[in-house]
């Protein structure tokens, strides 16, 4: 044995140069299938991470349920992707909202998720499953986000093959009937990899209509719908990777009385090219077809008077960043952003009476955005410093509106400006270390928001209101600041607190000029102030994470917004707050439960109609059965809170109602 060691390590030299030549050959490749590495600075802003565990241990599944943790997330309204119209479904920070389009950035892979005619976020259409995680920068201005990050950022993250496994799957059904399937599947190929995920959703739904409200033509909230997406990821080389994502999907809809019908659909790809090499550089482009329908029923005759027969919508864009070699403590980003949002609606308003055509409306127009962004982050010890730049040229044109009666004559056909502009946003913090137990931050920033071809040139109604359309907004602009600390002060400890000021001024708000009668306008301003505070405690085989929010949020207007001077926004509650324990028994175990608070909120600008506080408690439970199969039990509102999502004049839309859920999960 000795004599073979002997001529062992007699061989060893010849043998180590010989690997070393095979690695000069054939260096490892990975690819992680995600952007380039966040900034020294990232943390200097607040931001919050939900992992994948979390994603995927919600009551209700859907991604808006796991966003719902984050102190300062809100949806227009309290329904979810099921119960919900799709143009409700704004997502926004910080109480910034107004109406319901986004004023926040929902990207997936880079790509941004909004509507491009409407501005809404199609939830239902991303799939938590598929994700490995969410982050979300609250405030932060635009940067190199892009315009529309006006209240933050929420960033999605697809997970890998690793994540996914080579097969995953559930399906469960609740106690009405509905069910909810999806299917993940992955491989390796060579040195990058491939997968495929496919979710459908559907159900008979709830009553939103309360029982006392209810006549023959109210129905439940059905709803149906699926989603699709195709990923795949290769290296180049072995700094560079290319990635590919293809998201198809449909959604149908159900909403208060039979026949009220909606939908939306869409069909989007994006090719994405990192490089991580000496010169870094991230360059990504997309398209997006897009489409919506819905049929608004009499409240008085239960008939069809309006069919929003057909609504197109295209987006298309791309980003280009660079990141030079700037030495070690230095960080330089520079970039290039474009989105274009073209589409227009087709509808038909029909007589309650007789249920003959009355008239027949066409509208639409194009919106543009071409940023330039500078940004640089600049590390001195525990110090950190960024600083950066966005100059934004935008373009609102070929706006126009047709109307004609129902013997197909013009009554109406205009034709608005094209206007165009340049503006400029600016945002920059300072982050400092105190050892590894706690941090200081401060940032300052602005930010952009383009109106949407929803809010210039589609009016709506949500009976008795209307609300009308206006081709003269002008864009919001977001000026703000905030400072916190993050404090880790033991093993399995984090806690965290932020003081905010923000504004947005020129925000457009649905504002009411007569009765039953709303327009889209420009406010002075809404003013958001508050403080978030989030907390996470792992001991053991327990963990508790819970986040509060207290915002003071008032409008500012003069003119004929004069009567919502001073008034909180519609649709914002001054508390929201939240926390989940958790319980892991054992390997591939978990058991939790969530509490939820929602603050009472107005429906409208002038502080007339109340959305009551709500209450809720939702569960988790996963139970191993095999080694690759488990027991899933889920419930939402599980003390059946009465939860009002829209109330107009005490006409009355409730939310989920107590519902559990079973099924079987399986992962390869």
């Amino acid at each position: 044995m000795a004599g073979a060691a002997a001529v062992c390590t007699a061989f060893l030299p010849t043998i180590a140069q010989a690997d070393e030549a095979d690695e000069d050959q054939q260096r490892v490749i990975v690819v992680t299938g995600e952007g380039l590495e966040d900034t020294p600075a990232t943390p200097a802003y607040d931001t919050q991470i939900i992992e994948r565990e979390d994603l995927v241990s919600t009551a209700s599944g859907r991604i808006e349920d796991a966003l719902s943790s984050v102190a300062g997330f809100q949806q227009f309204r309290r329904s979810d992707s099921r119960s919900a119209n799709p143009s409700a479904q704004g997502a926004t920070l910080r109480a910034l909202g107004g109406n319901a389009s986004s004023r926040a950035q929902v990207l997936l892979d880079g790509v941004p998720m909004t509507d491009p005619f409407f501005g809404y976020i199609p939830f239902s259409a991303i799939a938590p499953e598929r994700l490995d995680r969410v982050r979300v920068t609250r405030g932060g201005g635009s940067g190199p986000f892009g315009a529309g990050a006006l209240a933050g950022t929420i960033e999605l993250t697809s997970a890998d093959a690793d994540a996914l496994g080579s097969f995953g799957g559930q399906l469960l059904t609740n106690d009405r009937g509905e069910t909810e399937a999806s299917a993940t599947a992955a491989s390796r190929l060579g040195a990058g990899f491939a997968s495929i995920s496919a979710r459908w959703d559907r159900g008979k739904g709830f009553w939103t209509t309360p029982e006392d409200q209810r006549v023959p033509a109210s129905a439940r909230a059905a709803y149906d719908g699926y989603s699709i997406q195709v990923r795949g990821v290769a290296p180049l080389n072995d700094t560079v990777e290319l990635q590919a994502r293809g998201l198809i999907y449909r959604d149908e809809r159900t909403l208060r009385f039979d026949g009220g019908d909606s939908s939306m659909e869409g069909q989007d790809a994006s090719l994405r090219l990192v490089g991580r090499g000496d010169w870094q550089f991230d360059v990504l482009g997309y398209v997006q077809a897009r489409n919506f329908t819905n049929v608004v029923i009499s409240s008085t005759r239960f008939v069809p008077v309006l069919d929003q027969s057909n609504t197109p919508a295209t987006g298309l864009g791309g980003k280009i960043e660079l990141r030079p070699p700037t030495g070690d403590n230095n960080v330089l980003r520079l970039g290039v952003d474009y989105r274009k949002s073209d589409g227009e609606l087709f509808e038909t308003a029909l007589s309650a009476l007789s249920g003959a055509v009355t008239a027949r409306r066409n509208a639409g127009g194009t919106n543009t955005d071409l940023g330039f962004f500078a940004e640089n982050d600049f590390s001195l010890g525990a110090l950190t410093l960024t600083a950066g730049a966005r100059l934004d040229r935008f373009t609102i044109r070929d706006g126009f509106f047709v109307e004609r009666n129902g013997s197909g004559v013009i009554t109406s056909d205009l034709v608005y400006p094209d206007r165009s502009g340049w503006d400029a946003s600016f945002r920059g913090g300072v982050l400092y270390r105190l050892g590894d137990t706690a941090s200081l931050r401060a940032a300052a920033y602005s930010g952009l928001r383009l109106p949407t071809l929803n809010e210039l040139y589609r009016p709506f109604v949500v009976f008795p209101v209307t609300t009308r359309a206006n081709a003269d907004l002008a864009n919001e602009r977001l000026e703000g600041f905030e400072a916190g600390v993050d404090l880790a002060p033991a093993d399995g400890v984090r806690i965290a607190f932020t003081a905010f000021d923000n504004k947005v001024k020129h925000a457009i708000a649905n504002v009411t000029i007569a009765n039953n009668l709303r327009e889209r306008q420009n406010i002075d301003a809404i003013h958001s102030r508050g403080v978030e505070a989030s907390a996470a405690l792992e001991l053991g085989k327990f963990s508790l994470d819970g986040a509060v929010a207290y915002t003071d949020a008032e409008a500012q207007g003069s003119g004929f917004a004069a009567a919502l001077d001073g008034n909180r926004p519609a649709q914002t509650p001054k508390w929201v707050a939240g926390a989940t324990l958790a319980y892991r028994p054992a390997n591939n175990w978990l058991l939790s439960a969530t509490l939820r608070y929602v603050g009472a909120q107005f429906e409208d600008d002038l502080e007339t109609d109340v959305l009551p506080s709500a209450t809720t408690l939702d569960a988790f439970a996963q139970v191993p059965l095999l080694r690759q199969v488990a027991l899933v039990l889920r419930g939402e509102n599980l003390t059946g809170e009465t939860i009002v999502t829209r109330n107009q004049g005490g006409s009355v839309d409730l939310g989920t109602p107590r519902t559990i859920w079973a099924g079987i999960k399986v992962g390869f």
